[in-house]
């Protein structure tokens, strides 16, 4: 599959997939990298060293600096992949260097499956395994 590259960057690891938006502040917990938000289809699971593949992010521009926070604090994920990155989630990555892509067709990427990215200047190739 091919998507278009909002930070570059070649990572290699399993997938923790949600078919609905993620909101970063108030949803995952910037300390452990665990999902928090009530009702969430990934509450209680964390998003450490894991490809994150959701449709698009959510709810405050907050969300930009929780995601810096995952990094700085060693529990962010190793790569994001999206159908759609909108300004929160990009400039979040871009703040904490994550590898992030978009223009994906996620419903391909199952959970648990071993995906690797290769996100270069403009054009990045996702293969899954």
């Amino acid at each position: 599959m091919r998507g278009r590259t909002i930070y570059p960057g070649k990572v290699k690891g399993v997938a923790i997939v949600s078919h609905e938006p993620i909101g970063f502040y108030g949803g995952i917990d910037m300390k452990t990298g665990v999902v928090i938000e009530k009702g969430h289809e990934l509450e209680g699971k964390s998003v450490k060293d894991k490809i994150l593949v959701f449709p698009y992010g959510k709810g405050s521009t907050v969300g930009s600096y929780v995601i810096y926070g995952l990094k700085r604090n060693g529990v962010a994920p190793l790569a994001i992949i999206n159908k759609e990155t909108e300004t929160i989630v990009a400039t979040g990555a871009i703040l904490a260097g994550i590898p992030c892509v978009d223009r994906v067709d996620i419903e391909k990427i199952k959970d648990g499956s071993v995906v690797e990215i290769d996100a270069g200047e403009k054009e990045a190739e996702i293969k899954i395994e």
